[in-house]
């Protein structure tokens, strides 16, 4: 059973573009409000209209917040109204979701009316182009950006996002309550919603209902910010590591030297991914710790498995009385190296 519930392409209305967007663009509506509803911004792009209204058409994209600035507002002003009304309507505008009139500009009344007409919502902004458009991508890009819902629990754990996912009943909220405990802080329980702000980047959080909130079976729902402090709870957080619960008879190909690392699809984004085993006995907390800090061991150069392995290779090749002092030299190196990565306990928090 997956783990994922796939979301519909995100779009946004252009009203809730208006109602939602970043204060400092101080939005106004200058015509078309009887398109606001209707019409939908699907992408982060930003395109400006000089070259369609010039003539040249073809690449009007659909679904994307169309830009007039001082220089399209000057060009259609040295245009006689009837070239200025021809240039207006070769721009198909029942295709365009919006057009936003930078720099507080006046436009000719002539696109006011046409906008009017066809629904059009044209909005107007005090900042100028460059910053106009900044503002307005970074605003999309975030509300836009791919998404899915992931059943399962993410926790901040020694700074990384740390995804924990299984079937229903096998033990991931009591884990992640465990963690809380030793010093780690929640991010989500029972839905995570992950999105992809860039080509690597994902970002794990809450639904707004569940934010700091946990289902432990014999006890309800929980608010862990009330019960362990402001310091066990975390905002959203980029996900790290994935670790699969998984009962020990269903379990598949389990790692036993852990030399060959795994990775999981995540919106497209391969994430380091862990398999643990479950099974009555087993520490669930201490697993999912230890796998974090092996984890972050590896990121830093050192992985336990291809230093045991060199090190028995080794002993192998070795000859004679060479072989006690090759493994003793072995052994110190690795031991040394260990020391100096070993990674930090987390603080401890106050109530």
């Amino acid at each position: 059973m997956s783990d994922a519930s796939a979301q519909p392409q995100p779009s946004i209305t252009v009203g809730d573009f208006v109602a939602a967007a970043p204060t400092r663009l101080e939005l106004r509506v200058l015509a078309g409000g009887r398109g606001l509803a209707a019409r939908r911004i699907t992408s982060e792009r930003i395109q400006k209209l000089g070259l369609a209204l010039s003539g040249f058409t073809h690449y009007i994209h659909a679904g994307r917040v169309q830009i007039i600035g001082q220089s399209e507002v000057l060009f259609l002003g040295q245009l006689t109204p009837d070239a200025r009304r021809a240039a207006i309507d070769n721009l198909s505008l029942e295709t365009i979701s919006c057009v936003l009139v930078t720099k507080e500009q006046t436009p000719p009344p002539e696109f006011v009316e046409a906008a009017e007409r066809a629904g059009l919502p044209l909005l107007q902004t005090t900042l100028v182009s460059s910053v106009a458009i900044g503002v307005v991508t970074d605003y999309l890009r975030e509300t836009l950006a791919p998404r899915e819902l992931r059943h399962g629990v993410l926790l901040d754990a020694y700074g990384l996002g740390v995804l924990i996912e299984g079937e229903s009943g096998i033990g991931k909220s009591e884990c992640a309550l465990d963690l809380i405990v030793r010093g780690h802080r929640l991010v989500a329980d029972d839905l995570v919603e992950v999105r992809r702000l860039g080509a690597d980047y994902l970002l794990g959080s809450a639904p707004e209902l569940l934010r700091e909130h946990m289902e432990i079976r014999g006890l309800g729902i929980i608010n862990v910010r009330d019960l362990y402090g402001v310091a066990a709870v975390s905002g959203p957080k980029q996900v790290g590591l994935s670790i699969r619960l998984e009962r020990w008879a269903d379990a598949r190909e389990v790692e036993r030297l852990g030399i060959d690392e795994r990775a999981v699809d995540i919106l497209g984004v391969s994430v380091p991914h862990v398999l643990l085993p479950v099974s009555p006995g087993r520490n669930l907390s201490t697993l999912v710790e230890t796998a974090l800090r092996v984890h972050l061991l590896r990121l830093r150069g050192y992985n336990a498995a291809e230093d045991f392995v060199a090190r028995h290779t080794r002993l192998l090749g070795a000859h004679g009385d060479h072989s006690g002092s090759d493994a003793a030299t072995a052994a110190a190196t690795a031991a040394g190296r260990q020391s100096e990565l070993t990674i930090d306990e987390p603080e401890k928090k106050s109530s």
